[in-house]
């Protein structure tokens, strides 16, 4: 993919709880894959929306509607030669993956079409994953001739250990309602549905505070790296700095005062 064929657009919304931003990426004319440019340029729109403070949630999104990402660029990976070329380019993904990972808030991965490969490395690697119904899934890298790696590591965590030996083994295609049905994603809609559904997740985001959210994603991620005790006492850490920060008072108050039916 040269540089100019593909395009990542941000636009922001700004409410009052904040700032949400849609992050969409469109090669639609090639199923959206990703090559070097195109991955190098999604990591630096995360690096930079990391960095804006009213940042509340990012939804993450294909051009076209035939495909959230379509998966890495093949006509790349078919030139690549030696050690040194593959290493290279499967680490520009895990980049990506790992900023988006590292966004400070919760990303959403809008799914309809095609999620495949790199694509769906990069959807588990989002916080939470909504699909249209008519969405698919698949890991076809061993029909290729190469393994599934860098967040491919993620998939067990979310479906098991057999579920991901069959995406990743036999590189078959599942449609929405499997994916549903495995914990892949969070929740299938009809396509005409599929905004309505992602704004709802949005505002419930938003209802939030921004510093619990901000602390429950930080947390979340440290869990994954810790032992049970270990994740429960970073878990009191986390409560304590948030008491400390005040940022609970005014909420509990307007609970606690809310007005009663009688």
């Amino acid at each position: 993919m040269a540089p100019g064929l593909h395009l990542v657009d941000i636009s922001r919304d700004r409410r009052p709880g904040g700032t949400v931003a849609y992050v969409t990426f469109d090669n639609a004319r090639r199923l959206n894959v990703v090559g070097p440019p195109a991955l190098l340029d999604l990591k630096e729109a995360f690096l930079g929306l990391a960095q804006e403070d009213d940042l509340r949630a990012v939804v993450l999104a294909g051009a076209g509607g035939r495909a959230f990402i379509g998966g890495a660029d093949i006509h790349h990976m078919a030139k690549m030669r030696t050690s040194e070329d593959g290493r290279a380019f499967i680490t520009m993904i895990h980049q990506l993956c790992q900023a988006i990972r590292d966004c400070p808030v919760p990303v959403i991965a809008r799914l309809e079409g095609y999620t495949l490969g790199g694509g769906l490395e990069i959807a588990a690697a989002c916080d939470m994953r909504l699909a249209a119904a008519d969405a698919h899934f698949g890991m076809p890298e061993v029909r290729v001739g190469i393994p599934s790696v860098v967040e491919a590591a993620l998939l067990p965590r979310l479906i098991g250990w057999g579920r991901t030996s069959w995406l990743l083994m036999t590189a078959e295609t599942i449609d929405a309602a499997t994916a549903d049905r495995w914990g892949l994603v969070e929740q299938v809609v009809p396509a005409a549905e599929l905004d309505a559904a992602v704004e709802r997740c949005v505002a419930a985001i938003v209802a939030g505070t921004p510093k619990s959210v901000r602390a429950q994603k930080r947390l979340m991620r440290r869990w994954e790296r810790l032992s049970l005790d270990e994740a429960v006492q970073a878990g009191i850490d986390s409560f304590a700095q948030s008491v400390a920060e005040g940022e609970h008072v005014e909420r509990m108050a307007d609970f606690i005062n809310r007005p009663r039916k009688a």
